[in-house]
């Protein structure tokens, strides 16, 4: 058999029984698959980089005056950054949301608003003002951000989320990088208005726009994207059938109460949400410190602001190539496993050492390390779930859990600490050395699950019909169980 019709009889055998019958050309689902990376993923990434950009240029407004023009103590800045989180956990179970409301309607809501409140930010005159305009960026984002990467499950397979997840998240590490230098480029003029207020307003204005773009362009699911033909918006159907054993178009509108029991008990559940807690102690740090952590090394305001750009084109990168290997390997947990011992070594350079240029070399480890981490975190949570509603509730309780961890990390790096900063430094370096350990932990009860599922299937299927499910990406509706990334 050719591969071609080898592909073809694998992808028609792993559909439920009703479907079978359907005929797909493994040259279509290619062209559907390059279609949605070259319409979809895209815009969500270009939303999402918006996303970073609007919640962690306070850092670069900081470096740039704001606390000095608005009179803001230490501790009302150290607020400014922790009152993006309480509303981020608040609302965390809008991620939910995805599944009921069209998400076209749902992203334009959520957009417009973050766009609007940063921008609002520019007219600020004091610290409860910010504080206001904080909390409903907070808010609408939490509605946004941590959907994505469900959305997504809408429209990829399993060996082939993790790539489009990476290239989502990599905007983070991209948008810090060019927060750095579009602040440097903001902050070297002499215009009437405020350095700061300037730059939240350059850098709040195309989370309006990009809402109405999302609004008309956005796909609600694959089978009724615009830019697909009707045989591609068919076989994006039966796609979905093959990932969820139903109807494409009825995964957005219902939720089964059922398995979202199931998956608040599920431990690999709460394994990873604390994984993603532990990351993001230093993931929300990192980049609202970084300008900080180099002034302090002996840079100007000026030159930290260029300086903080290069470690995240770094991390951008690592986003990319990381996840695609995970992707090919299907083995996500030791990638893991690796990039939080890579970010954990950066911290202790930051910590332990005093020369400048090897400090700057922790930064650069730092970054490549943790954005990475956990943009290989999330389409783990998404891989290893049988259902929409699991991978909803699984990716809601990984939010709420993982967003804690901001509430300590924005509160690492007091100015009275400055220069070195060794408490924060060996804080973070903790929290991603056990990062490493919870996912050496997870990776191991999946191994101990998957032994389980060979059990059973050796127990109730015929040899050749599991060569056949090794061969194809297992569907739970076959009644067995399927494989979970290691």
């Amino acid at each position: 058999m050719s591969t071609d019709k080898a592909q073809e009889y694998h992808l028609e055998s792993a559909l439920p029984e009703g479907n079978r019958n359907i005929h797909v050309d493994p040259a279509v689902e290619k062209r559907v698959i390059r279609k949605l990376d070259w319409n979809f993923v895209p815009l969500v990434v270009a939303l999402y980089l918006v996303s970073f950009l609007d919640r962690s240029n306070i850092g670069n407004a900081e470096t740039a005056g704001m606390s000095k023009d608005l009179n803001e103590t230490d501790a009302q800045y150290q607020w400014l950054l922790t009152i993006f989180y309480i509303p981020y956990i608040l609302f965390e179970w809008m991620a939910l949301m995805w599944k009921i409301v069209p998400p076209h309607i749902w992203t334009f809501a959520t957009v417009f608003v973050w766009g609007l409140a940063s921008v609002l930010q520019s007219a600020a005159f004091n610290w409860q003002g910010m504080m206001a305009c904080r909390f409903f960026l907070a808010a609408a984002e939490a509605g946004f951000s941590p959907g994505i990467p469900y959305l997504l499950s809408f429209f990829y397979l399993r060996k082939e989320i993790g790539l489009r997840i990476g290239l989502f998240l990599s905007a983070a590490p991209l948008a810090t990088c060019f927060a750095g230098a579009l602040a440097y480029g903001i902050t070297s003029g002499h215009l009437d208005i405020a350095n700061w207020r300037l730059m939240f307003i350059v850098e709040g204005i195309p989370a309006l726009i990009l809402a109405v773009v999302a609004f008309f362009f956005l796909p609600d699911c694959p089978e009724k994207a615009r830019f697909l033909t009707e045989e591609e918006q068919e076989v994006a159907r039966t796609r979905a059938i093959r990932q969820v054993g139903e109807d494409g178009a009825a995964r957005v509108g219902s939720l089964d109460l059922r398995e979202v029991g199931e998956a608040l008990l599920d431990p690999k559940n709460w394994l990873i949400a604390l994984m993603f807690f532990c990351c993001n102690v230093s993931f929300s740090s990192l980049p609202v410190f970084t300008p900080t952590i180099l002034q302090e090394m002996g840079f100007s305001a000026l030159d930290a602001q260029g300086l903080s750009a290069p470690p995240y084109f770094l991390s951008f990168v690592m986003c990319n190539v990381t996840t695609w290997i995970a992707d090919r390997t299907q083995q996500r947990g030791l990638v893991i496993i690796t990039l939080c011992m890579l970010g954990g070594i950066g911290y202790v350079l930051l910590a332990t050492c005093r020369a400048v240029a090897i400090r700057y070399a922790g930064i650069f480890l730092a970054a490549a390390g943790i954005f990475p981490a956990i943009s290989n975190i999330f389409p783990w949570v998404l891989n290893n779930q049988g259902t929409d509603t699991k991978r909803g509730v699984g990716f809601a309780l990984l939010q709420v859990v993982g967003q804690c961890g901001p509430i300590l990390g924005t509160r690492l790096y007091p100015s009275s600490e400055a220069p070195l900063f060794i408490k924060g430094q060996w804080v973070c370096a903790a929290f991603m050395f056990l990062s490493a350990l919870l996912a050496i932990s997870l990776r191991t009860y999946l191994d101990w699950q998957n032994k389980g599922f060979e059990k059973k299937e050796n127990e109730v299927v015929g040899a050749t019909d599991i060569d056949r499910k090794r061969d194809n990406v297992a569907v739970e509706n076959e009644g067995y169980g399927f494989r979970n990334v290691l």
